[in-house]
């Protein structure tokens, strides 16, 4: 097999499933209405259930609800019969999913489920099926084939499957209000949970917090931006509030425009006015401001008053950058 034939072989895998995607609009139904509703409702868990490649879905699909406000849990179909329906509480509604709908496991899941009395979903793609007609709600995700060249191993169908959650998830998230600050409460690790939570006050009060008054001597000014290791120092007034910030590249601006350096103070040399961000905001808007303006640094503070420094590595230290 050639390189062109593979890269045949692929495009038209990915555009038979494309279509297949496609086709799903049209099966968006009153039913599918009345599952996102009912799943909104519910005071228990969304149970989701599978067998074989559409249980693979299921666990994925258990992982977008729960991320995204949908209390859920998984449960094998074929599990469920040997003592995990034990699981399945009063309030909880169960979703089945499969492409035939006649699978033996789900023949025998089914009537346990409606013994139970909770409400069954039945993501489908045969409306013939055992379970399409057993279902209280039918969520249609038949495909007309399979992107598998024998039309036999579950390609477009679990694609379908997979989109038809992740469509599900979507409405539920809206139909709940369900906003960024809730989705940072589920995903508090990783590089993700920094951007949705890390703020600007977690990151400034590590660093020091160097200042001069606007009389201070060039000599005690450098002395304050070495020390602090942030290459900046900020320039209070009598009541503490920001005149403005002193960089090394004022330094540099100053060195190169004067030749005597005597007499020179601190409000000789600082840039008045600088770029600050309040203490509450998210790390990732004061990246945004330091790019915008090709800064390194930003003056934290509230109402005027200098509450620290906030420096592009901390961003970096984080993985923000």
């Amino acid at each position: 097999m050639n390189a062109k034939a593979i890269l045949d072989t692929a495009k038209r895998t990915i555009g038979l499933e494309a279509a297949a995607i496609d086709g799903l609009q049209a099966f968006l139904n009153d039913d599918f209405a009345r599952a996102v509703e009912l799943v909104c409702k519910c005071n228990g868990r969304l149970v989701v259930s599978g067998i074989g490649k559409s249980a693979i879905i299921a666990q994925k699909m258990v992982a977008t609800f729960n991320s995204t406000g949908t209390p859920s849990l998984y449960m094998h179909a074929a599990d469920a019969i040997h003592g995990d329906l034990g699981m399945v509480q009063a309030e909880d509604i169960v979703m089945v999913i499969s492409k035939s709908g006649n699978s033996p496991e789900i023949k025998v899941l089914v009537p346990l489920i409606k013994n139970f009395g909770n409400p069954l979903i039945g993501l489908v793609g045969n409306l013939d099926s055992y379970l399409a007609q057993q279902a209280d709600i039918i969520i249609n995700s038949t495909v007309s084939e399979e992107a598998c060249p024998n039309n036999l191993a579950p390609t477009s169908s679990t694609t379908a499957q997979l989109v038809m959650g992740d469509a599900l998830a979507v409405c539920l998230m809206e139909l709940k209000g369900f906003t960024g600050a809730d989705f940072a409460k589920f995903h508090p690790g990783g590089l993700l949970g920094k951007k949705l939570y890390l703020r600007v006050m977690d990151l400034s009060v590590q660093n020091q917090q160097p200042s001069v008054t606007p009389d201070t001597p060039l000599r005690e000014t450098i002395i304050s931006i070495s020390g602090s290791r942030l290459g900046m120092t900020v320039v209070l007034d009598k009541d503490k509030e920001i005149l403005g910030v002193i960089t090394d590249g004022d330094l540099r601006r100053m060195l190169e425009k004067n030749t005597s350096l005597n007499g020179i103070t601190a409000k000789d040399i600082m840039t008045p006015h600088p770029k600050t961000i309040p203490p509450e905001a998210l790390a990732v808007e004061a990246l945004d401001v330091l790019r915008k303006f090709d800064i390194t640094q930003l003056v934290v503070a509230k109402q005027k008053q200098y509450l620290g420094v906030l420096h592009l590595h901390d961003l970096i230290r984080e993985g923000l950058l």
